[in-house]
C-alpha cells in the first residue's frame, strides 16, 4: 500500500479529540463522585489542545490527503477552529450544570468529544462516505445526550423521539449517497463533478439521489417541513445538552451542506451548471421562506424559553439559506460569518437560562424571568444583549450578518427573498423582546434567582464580546471569512 497519502498530521486534531474521549472513559470508574468535574476540564483542555494542535496546520495551498477523502483547506481549519471552541465553552458550562442536576458523569464529556470529532470530520470531508461517517458520528453522540439524564421522562421521549426520526432521515441521506453512486461511480466530489461534466445532462438517478440528500440534511438542520424534532428535543434534553445542540450539529450541518453543493454538484461544464444549480436552488428557495417564516410565527406563541429558542433557532437556519441560495462569493462570506454570530448569540443566551434554570430546569418559562433586571442586572443585560443579537438589532453582530446575507440575495436577484428575510427579522423582534419586557417591566415573582457561577460567567462573557465585536468591529472577522470560502466552479 501506498502510505505517501497517510498525513497523520492533518488529523492531529481528531486524534487528540478521540484519544480524550477514551481516557475519560477510562477514567470513570476510579474517579470519585466529588472529583467528576475534573474530567469536564479534561475535556476542555482537550479541545483546546485540538484547536491548538489545528493552529499549526493553516494551509497555505489547500491540499487533499487519505486519497482525497480529507480536505485541508481554510474552509475546514475556521469551522474546525468553531466547533472546538463550541466544545470547550459546552463542556465548561456543563461542568456545574451537571452536578446541580447529579449527572456529573465522565461519559458525558467523552460524548462531547467524539461529537466534535464527528463535527470536524464533516467540515473537511471531500467524500460522501466520510460525510456520512462524520453525521453518524455526532448523531449517535448527541441522540444519547439528549436523554442522558435517565431519570427525566422529558430527557427519555426526547432522545427517542430524536434517535427514531434521526434514523429515518439517515435512511434518506445514505440511499441518496447509494443513488450518487450508481450514477456516477464515484462518492468523492472531485470525482463526482469531474463526472457530471462528461455526462452532460444530468441523469434522474443523479437529481433524485441530490433531493434524499437534501432531505437528510434537512432534517439535521431543523429545515421546515423537517423540523418536527427540533423543538421537542431541545426542550426535553438537558439544557447543556441543548446549548450544544443548537449550535454545534447545525453549524457542522451547514459546512457539509456547502461542500457538497459548491465541491460537488457544480462542474467546469456552463451547460450543467445552470441545470443542476437551479434545482438545487429552487428547492432551498422555498425551504428558506418557510423555514424562517414557519420558525418566527410559532416562537411568538412559546412561554418556554428553550422552546423559543429552538424555534428561533429554525428561524435562523432559513436565513442562513438565503446566502446559500444565492450561492456568490459574497454571499457565502456572509454564511460563514453568520454562523459564528449565530453560534455566539446562542451559546451565550442558553448558557444563561441552564445556570439561572434550578435543579430540575424548573425555571425556563418567560414568566420565571420577570424582574430579572433588578434582582441579576448582570445577567439581565447579557441576557438582553444576545436577544437584541438574535433580532437584528445594528450596533450587533447578528444586524451585520443578516444585512450581508440579504444584500448578498439581492445582487444575485433574489429580491424577493430578502425582503422576506427582512420581515421575518421584524417579526422575530416580538418574541425577543417580549421576554426583555419581563425582565425589565414586571415585577418578581418572588423567587431569588440563583447566581451564575463564574466559569459559566467568564464563557458567557466571551461570547457577549464576539457579539459585540463582530457588531462594531465586523472586518476583521469578514476578512477571516472572505478567506475561507470554497471557491465556486
Amino acid at each position: 500500500m501506498n502510505l505517501d497519502n497517510l498525513d497523520y498530521f492533518a488529523i492531529l486534531p481528531q486524534i487528540i479529540l478521540v484519544l480524550a474521549g477514551m481516557f475519560i472513559l477510562l477514567l470513570e470508574p476510579f474517579t470519585p463522585r466529588a472529583r467528576k468535574g475534573q474530567q469536564g476540564q479534561i475535556a476542555v483542555f482537550a479541545s483546546f489542545l485540538a484547536a491548538f494542535a489545528l493552529s499549526f496546520q493553516h494551509p497555505g495551498t489547500p491540499h487533499a490527503t487519505f486519497y482525497g477523502m480529507f480536505l485541508v483547506d481554510s474552509f475546514s481549519w475556521i469551522f474546525q477552529w468553531l466547533f472546538f471552541v463550541i466544545t470547550g465553552i459546552s463542556a465548561l458550562v456543563a461542568i456545574p450544570f451537571n452536578e446541580r442536576e447529579s449527572i456529573n458523569r465522565g461519559e458525558y464529556y467523552a460524548l462531547l468529544l467524539f461529537a466534535c470529532s464527528g463535527m470536524s470530520l464533516m467540515a473537511a470531508s471531500g467524500d460522501l462516505i466520510l460525510t456520512f461517517l462524520g453525521i453518524e458520528i455526532l448523531s449517535i453522540a448527541t441522540y444519547i445526550l439528549a436523554g442522558f439524564k435517565r431519570s427525566d421522562a422529558r430527557a427519555n421521549e426526547s432522545s427517542l423521539k430524536y434517535f427514531l426520526l434521526g434514523s429515518f432521515a439517515t435512511a434518506f441521506l445514505l440511499y441518496g449517497i447509494a443513488l450518487i453512486y450508481g450514477s456516477t461511480g464515484t462518492t468523492n466530489y472531485a470525482a463526482i463533478r469531474a463526472v457530471t461534466g462528461l455526462q452532460g445532462t444530468p441523469s434522474l438517478t443523479l437529481m433524485i439521489g441530490l433531493g434524499m440528500l437534501l432531505v437528510g440534511f434537512g432534517f439535521k438542520l431543523a429545515m421546515v417541513p423537517f423540523h418536527a424534532w427540533a423543538p421537542d428535543v431541545y426542550e426535553g434534553a438537558p439544557t447543556a445538552v441543548t446549548a450544544f445542540m443548537i449550535v454545534g450539529p447545525k453549524a457542522a450541518g451547514f459546512a457539509a451542506l456547502i461542500r457538497v453543493l459548491v465541491q460537488a454538484l457544480p462542474t467546469p461544464d456552463a451547460s450543467l451548471v445552470p441545470v443542476l444549480k437551479n434545482e438545487w436552488a429552487t428547492i432551498l428557495w422555498a425551504a428558506a421562506i418557510l423555514t424562517m417564516t414557519v420558525g418566527n410565527i410559532v416562537a411568538t406563541l412559546q412561554s418556554n424559553i428553550k422552546r423559543m429558542l429552538a424555534y428561533s433557532a429554525i428561524a435562523h437556519a432559513g436565513y442562513i439559506l438565503v446566502g446559500i441560495v444565492a450561492n456568490s462569493a459574497a454571499s457565502y462570506r456572509a454564511v460563514i460569518f453568520y454562523i459564528i454570530v449565530y453560534t455566539a448569540m446562542n451559546l451565550g443566551a442558553l448558557s444563561i437560562v441552564l445556570s439561572l434554570s434550578r435543579q430540575g430546569d424548573r425555571r425556563v418559562n418567560v414568566e420565571d424571568y420577570a424582574g430579572m433586571g433588578k434582582s441579576q442586572p448582570l445577567p439581565a443585560a447579557l441576557l438582553s444583549l444576545f436577544l437584541i443579537s438574535l433580532a437584528g438589532i445594528p450596533l450587533t453582530g447578528g444586524f451585520v450578518g443578516k444585512f450581508y446575507l440579504f444584500s448578498a440575495a439581492i445582487h444575485e436577484g433574489y429580491v424577493g427573498l430578502a425582503i422576506v428575510g427582512v420581515l421575518n427579522s421584524v417579526l422575530s423582534v416580538y418574541y425577543y423582546f417580549r421576554l426583555m419586557v419581563f425582565m425589565y417591566m414586571k415585577e418578581p415573582q418572588g423567587t431569588e434567582i440563583d447566581a451564575i457561577p463564574l466559569t459559566t460567567l467568564a464563557a458567557i462573557a466571551i461570547a457577549a464580546i464576539s457579539v459585540l465585536w463582530a457588531g462594531i468591529f465586523p472586518t476583521w472577522l469578514l476578512n477571516l471569512a472572505s478567506r475561507s470560502i470554497l471557491p465556486l466552479q
